[in-house]
């Protein structure tokens, strides 16, 4: 019992540590933007997407290259964006009256995550066919196969280009650069040090209940490194810009699928993956895509109600979770 209040306290202050973080790398990682003139659809696609999603890449990262942890990292940022679908849209709702929606997100944004969720499941089954290893629906995921999912990132990137006829942003002479590229290296280094005390508390967790640690990466680490996007989500809802809020959302998940993931086989040179693991993961996350979809589409407005279904939704996921660590349900491999 003594343990896992241990892991639940370290989980709690890592969480903390990367809030902090990750408020200070995208403060300034705008301020950058603004002083080197990067035009808006780079700061909306880019920046702001991969400050957001900071958390998630280093999870990645640090789960493949420090412990050996692949899959506790592709649990995180399958489990952050299905809090990202699930729970940020809700709690935004629920903090105003309703968020309506338009065509474009519904049918520009939307459909292109889902493309991204199709994309990194193809990436996997290829692993499997043509690089199999000894075990049975086992693969490994090579430099190769991982260009194929960044290969999408970089159509997506044209996507958002295209709608921009002019590059009329100019750098501004009032920012201290120096300053926020110190701030921007502080921020890194504290969500480095706290993704590695959520990325350890999901080890411990996996230790102690015998469960494999992807399943702890999916609700510890994945909770812990998404509060920045709930943050961003939520304040933009409240000041009005809806639109920004499930922005932010989609784009940070499109980001986490298509190039956090990647970026630690990139590194890494080659990871093993366990398709196994990775359906049931993949399977849930395609549900509450499905379902946040229908929700988005209907009338165009997400509604109260249709933000309690979501809350309700992913506290099925959690439940599923944790049936899983008790031994209760056996739908993931021991």
């Amino acid at each position: 019992m003594l343990e896992i209040a241990t892991l639940l306290a370290l989980a709690v202050v890592g969480t903390g540590i990367v809030w902090k973080g990750s408020s200070w790398l995208e403060t300034s990682a705008d301020e950058l933007a603004v002083g080197y003139g990067v035009p808006t659809v780079v700061q909306g696609a880019v920046i702001a997407a991969a400050g957001s999603s900071m958390p998630e890449l280093v999870s990645v990262l640090l789960a493949a290259l420090r412990h050996g942890e692949f899959e506790l990292g592709i649990g995180a940022v399958v489990g952050s964006a299905v809090f990202n679908l699930m729970v940020i849209p809700a709690v935004a709702v629920l903090a105003t009256s309703g968020i309506s929606t338009t065509r474009e997100l519904v049918f520009k944004e939307a459909l292109f995550y889902m493309l991204s969720v199709a994309t990194l499941l193809l990436t996997f089954s290829l692993a499997v066919i043509y690089y199999p290893t000894e075990n049975a629906l086992e693969g490994s995921v090579t430099r190769t196969l991982a260009l194929f999912p960044i290969g999408l990132y970089v159509l997506y990137l044209f996507t958002q280009y295209l709608e921009v006829s002019e590059h009329d942003t100019s750098p501004e002479s009032d920012v201290n650069l120096p300053r926020a590229w110190f701030w921007f290296l502080v921020g890194l280094v504290f969500i480095i040090v706290g993704v590695e005390g959520l990325v350890q508390s999901a080890i411990g967790f996996g230790d102690v209940f015998g469960t494999p640690a992807f399943l702890w990466g999916m609700t510890v680490v994945a909770a812990g490194s998404s509060i920045p996007d709930a943050l961003v989500s939520v304040n933009a809802a409240r000041a009005g810009r809806p639109t920004v809020s499930l922005a932010n959302v989609l784009g940070s998940n499109v980001f986490d699928l298509l190039i956090a993931v990647p970026a630690g086989v990139l590194v890494a040179g080659t990871l093993t993956i366990t398709f196994a693991y990775v359906v049931p993961m993949m399977g849930f996350l395609i549900l509450g895509t499905v379902v946040f979809f229908t929700v988005m589409r209907t009338d165009m407005l997400l509604s109260r109600t249709e933000a309690w279904l979501l809350i309700v939704l992913y506290g099925v996921f959690v439940v599923w979770l944790l049936a899983e660590s008790v031994g209760l349900t056996n739908v993931v491999p021991a």
